[in-house]
């Protein structure tokens, strides 16, 4: 089967979606699929065509520079000429989905699509979303099946795009990380990681906000915010303005290089996410399986990840001298944390493949009769 993956961003942008398509793919790959993954380049830096793991990247000029719409006209183009037997598209809320929707129709390729939904800094934004969903909703109602990665995704676009829950499956992210680059790092309890894009969204200045609290209680504490994006320099400035230079680190780890992020993730003693909507986060599902204790906000699909007892939560408009309290209480509990049961990226792979196989079969195209084999582990090697 040629399988086309369409997104805005693949790596080496660091996200979520850009993860979730690496891990995927690959794993399609290993089970003699071929994928091609078609994508933007902004920056008109990186090589328009290259072979990733097995899979074609094929990146396309988008505009404006800096800013996320993505306006990229050559994704109609590039959809017109693909012999792709299904179309996966990986996000919808940039300028890439519309145009490659209507390719696709046009082409009367079988596509699905996944949402992927994200929240957003910016209150215009934020307002006119609705609007934006309503107007895809014909575009995304002519897709073969659907796909959210969290419950809580599926009954929200089901409502808002009014398209049936019988339309629509649940594949959530899953975790998998490279082992430790060395000896298993020991726990630090007074370590805190903040990791997302650095987005306002994100709630990163949320956890900024408390530490002053949170370091009258523990005055060894420290916080480290992985990630990038044009935050960065307000998170700065509200560091320096809290005097908290000697407390607090704000990096990034590159996507080559996710064996540091093993590193630290296993140091923590404990992993925040504040933000405003998420609908499965692929930065906690990756905490969560090295067993490291979390704290989230009570919103959107963070919400239905601590209903599941995998995190713990506090209420969006929690206090800092609140969110103190909360990060205080998380570092000196002493339980052990079990072995959770959680989605990972063979079962996620496993699930896409066999939605692509069910279209295909409804469509009674070519790619339909090729046998669905199970599909082989290609997980990290275990962590310590």
């Amino acid at each position: 089967m040629h399988i086309a993956m369409v997104a805005a961003r693949y790596f080496p942008m660091i996200g979520g979606i850009e993860t979730h398509i690496y891990e995927v793919g690959r794993r399609m790959v290993a089970n003699g699929h071929r994928v091609t993954i078609l994508t933007t380049d902004p920056s008109g830096a990186l090589p328009q065509e290259e072979y990733s793991e097995g899979m074609l990247v094929k990146r396309v000029l988008a505009w404006p520079k800096g800013r996320d719409y993505y306006l990229a006209p050559r994704i109609y183009r590039e959809i017109s000429r693909t012999d792709a037997d299904i179309i996966h598209f990986q996000g919808y809320n940039t300028l890439v989905a519309p145009i490659g929707l209507v390719a696709a129709a046009q082409r009367r390729i079988p596509f699905v699509l996944t949402f992927h939904s994200g929240g957003h800094s910016s209150p215009l934004r934020n307002a006119i979303r609705g609007l934006q969903q309503r107007a895809l909703a014909p575009l995304v109602g002519r897709a073969e099946h659907l796909i959210g990665v969290s419950q809580f995704e599926v009954d929200l676009f089901s409502q808002r795009m009014r398209v049936g829950r019988d339309r629509f499956t649940v594949v959530p992210n899953g975790a998998a990380l490279p082992a430790v680059s060395g000896a298993p790092p020991i726990r630090d309890p007074n370590l805190i990681l903040s990791i997302g894009r650095l987005e306002r969204y994100k709630g990163h200045q949320r956890v900024l906000e408390a530490f002053p609290d949170l370091l009258r209680q523990l005055p060894d504490a420290r916080l480290m915010i992985i990630g990038s994006g044009p935050y960065e320099a307000a998170l700065r400035k509200m560091t320096g303005k809290l005097h908290l230079e000697d407390r607090v680190t704000i990096t990034s780890i590159p996507s080559s290089e996710r064996e540091r992020l093993t590193d630290v993730l296993m140091r923590a003693g404990l992993v925040v996410l504040l933000s405003d909507y998420e609908a499965h986060p692929v930065a906690i599902m990756e905490a969560l399986s090295l067993r490291r204790r979390v704290l989230v906000t009570d919103t959107s699909g963070l919400r239905e990840l601590a209903d599941k007892g995998l995190c713990h939560r506090i209420p969006m408009a929690a206090t800092p001298r609140a969110i103190a309290n909360a990060i205080a209480a998380e570092l000196a509990n002493d339980d052990d944390i079990p072995q959770l049961e959680l989605p990972d990226w063979d079962g996620c792979a496993r699930q896409l493949v066999g939605v692509y196989e069910q279209v295909l079969s409804r469509a009674g195209t070519p790619g339909a009769q090729r046998r669905a084999i199970a599909m082989p582990s290609i997980e990290a090697r275990p962590v310590g």
